[in-house]
């Protein structure tokens, strides 16, 4: 009976930690790969990354609460070369104590999203894989799924807040650089935000090597709207059936 609340200790400190907002601008060190860190040493030195930096900077010292604590918590977790699955989401949480650094992802022990819970009901859908009982999906980040939003920020409150600020210059560089891979990669395009990504990929992958799947964006407003719902479009077992094309090890949900 221990091992199970040491487990639940365990989560819950995780959940407290990256409860926090954002400290600090620019991170005193880049916990990243060769690949990703690369990418984001060459955009935070980029007119478009100090116009980010200059923004954020401003707002942290006018007392603003901007979150998740670690905008590339994503990237540390997913490895460039890693990267087998690639979900695009918009912007981070606005919250407290929901974002942490992942796109739809939520600390264990923070109620799960309307957005998060239609996911695991698509997965309940495709797969038969029942919800789960938190909406932490830093298991999925950790076997080569990359939760990447298109803003990397937001202030505490106001959705899409720092969206034109820099970070879509940024996250159009590091799309294309998946799209580079040279394994086969899903790229998971749910909203318009993330389908306007998918100029980037086809650009780059004229062999169609990579698969690009499309819907609506999970949210309640949007997840049943034609011309592509969410809810219904079978995504991951379209996905599933792609891994099985391609000989690739399959992503435990």
């Amino acid at each position: 009976m221990s091992k199970p609340f040491v487990q639940q200790a365990s989560l819950f400190d995780e959940s407290v930690k990256l409860s926090s907002s954002l400290s600090r601008w620019p991170p005193e060190s880049l916990d990243l790969d060769d690949g990703w860190k690369l990418l984001v040493t060459e955009f935070l030195s980029s007119p478009a990354g100090l116009g980010l930096t200059d923004r954020l900077v401003k707002a942290l010292s006018a007392g603003k609460t901007i979150f998740p604590p670690e905008p590339f918590r994503a990237l540390s977790l997913t490895p460039l070369d890693q990267v087998r699955v690639l979900i695009l989401g918009q912007d981070p949480y606005h919250q407290p104590g929901q974002a942490e650094g992942l796109a739809f992802s939520v600390a264990p022990g923070v109620r799960i999203p309307p957005s998060l819970r239609n996911i695991f009901k698509e997965l309940a859908h495709s797969l038969g894989i029942p919800a789960s009982d938190h909406g932490s999906l830093v298991r999925w980040a950790e076997q080569g799924v990359l939760l990447l939003n298109t803003c990397l920020t937001v202030e505490a409150g106001e959705a899409a807040s720092h969206a034109g600020w820099g970070w879509e210059h940024l996250t159009d560089t590091l799309v294309t650089a998946v799209a580079k891979s040279e394994r086969p990669v899903v790229f998971m395009l749910w909203g318009a935000q993330a389908q306007a990504k998918k100029h980037l990929i086809e650009r780059i992958d004229l062999t169609g090597k990579h698969l690009v799947l499309q819907a609506n964006h999970p949210s309640p407003l949007s997840a049943m709207r034609p011309p592509l719902p969410f809810l219904g479009c079978g995504h991951f077992a379209k996905l599933g059936e792609f891994w099985n094309q391609t000989g690739q090890k399959h992503i435990k949900w």
